[in-house]
């Protein structure tokens, strides 16, 4: 089977991937360039460091973050905290602190 046919599984996987991570980073693009939009209206014709300490300017930025965190989240996987590689290492140094207080 050719490694670039449309049924290599690791080729759709590629692709899939690709498709994730572009429509994040798209997400994550929209989301700075609409928000700092939004922040140019509220404050315009206010003093500028006024209309930038006024908390409710930020509203639509922290909610929609909190939707961003998600979508990268759910891009990058568990991975991202606390994932496989993150076990590993923690096995890893877990045992060597055991190992040295066995020496002491």
């Amino acid at each position: 089977m050719d490694q670039y046919s449309k049924e290599n599984p690791d080729l759709r996987a590629a692709k899939k991937r690709v498709r994730d991570l572009k429509g994040f980073y798209t997400h994550l693009l929209v989301y700075v360039v609409i928000n700092l939009f939004i922040l140019a209206v509220q404050i315009k014709g206010e003093p500028l460091l006024e209309g930038l300490s006024q908390p409710e300017n930020y509203y639509t930025a922290f909610f929609w973050g909190i939707g961003v965190v998600a979508h990268a989240l759910s891009v990058f996987g568990s991975s991202f905290f606390l994932g496989r590689d993150w076990e590993e290492r923690k096995i890893k140094e877990l045992m060597e602190k055991e190992k040295r207080q066995k020496w002491e």
